[in-house]
């Protein structure tokens, strides 16, 4: 048994079975940025994805009614005896992150995602914060803004069906989707906050559809690697990338284990998920 270092969230020492697991909830692919982010920084660390084929999306859903879909994924999960929990959704950790963490800790550790704005602002602006048409406007997302990036231009910009096109990964209408919110950024926009997690799986193509206003290429901000090493935080881990590839993959599927979703193996991200050993049984 190890306790946590002084001063972090957690304060009851945890005992651990030899092995990191680390469990990440959505309601479709959108996690495979933050999970692809753990995978690099512990190749060695048990994954376990608990997704919501039954109930996505969750974006339209009224809070109540998404909170009770997440908790049942999160219990889903939970079953697995997980180290951490991280919500690899912004709108669910909006909307029911208080409520998994009162279910779910401090035995199990959950962590949020939350948009980059911060270190998008200390990097100067003018930024844009590509988010889905719910997040835009909403007073969440006013409220980070004024928060870390008050001193700085900040454009909000509703990428209306991008979400669901990744989660497709239809081609043509991510391109459309993409394109339409290009068409909405301000062209002197050195910096984009990808404010959704399905955005980090085509960070490429916003960078090429955003033309840079200066010699510096367009800085895109998402969440995944900062997520992926909260957690590890929280559990008192350091990163170990170069550890052996010996962790594992549980999918499970509104509670059901099953594969990967076809559509996540289009992704680079879901590849290097395919590449993990054989899911083993829950201890």
């Amino acid at each position: 048994m190890r306790s946590l270092p002084h001063g972090t969230a957690r304060q009851r020492p945890i005992v651990y079975r030899g092995r990191v697991k680390i469990a990440l909830m959505d309601s479709g692919i959108g996690l495979l940025a933050a999970t692809a982010a753990v995978r690099r920084l512990r190749p060695d660390a048990d994954l376990v994805l608990s997704l919501d084929p039954d109930g996505m999306p969750w974006g339209p859903r009224t809070p109540a009614d998404l909170t009770r879909r997440a908790l049942t994924v999160a219990e889903a999960a939970a079953v697995h005896r997980p180290d951490a929990l991280i919500v690899g959704c912004n709108t669910a950790t909006v909307h029911a992150l208080t409520a998994l963490r009162d279910r779910h800790e401090p035995d199990l550790p959950v962590v949020g995602t939350v948009p980059a704005i911060k270190p998008a602002a200390a990097g100067g602006g003018p930024l844009a914060i590509w988010a889905t048409p719910a997040t835009t406007g909403s007073p969440y997302q006013r409220d980070l803004i004024k928060r870390f990036a008050a001193d700085v231009t900040v454009t909000e910009v509703p990428c209306w069906g991008l979400a669901e096109a990744v989660e497709r990964a239809d081609d043509t209408a991510i391109d459309e989707a993409v394109a339409a919110a290009a068409a909405l950024t301000p062209d002197d926009v050195t910096t984009v906050v990808l404010g959704c997690t399905h955005y980090e799986l085509v960070a490429d193509r916003i960078r090429a559809a955003v033309p840079s206003p200066g010699p510096q290429p367009l800085a895109l901000h998402g969440s995944a690697g900062a997520v992926a090493a909260q957690a590890l935080r929280r559990l008192g881990e350091q990163p170990a990338p170069d550890a052996p590839a010996t962790g594992s993959l549980t999918v499970l599927l509104s509670g059901r284990p099953g594969p990967l979703p076809e559509a996540a193996l289009t992704y680079p991200e879901g590849g290097l998920l395919q590449a993990a050993v054989p899911a083993r049984t829950a201890q």
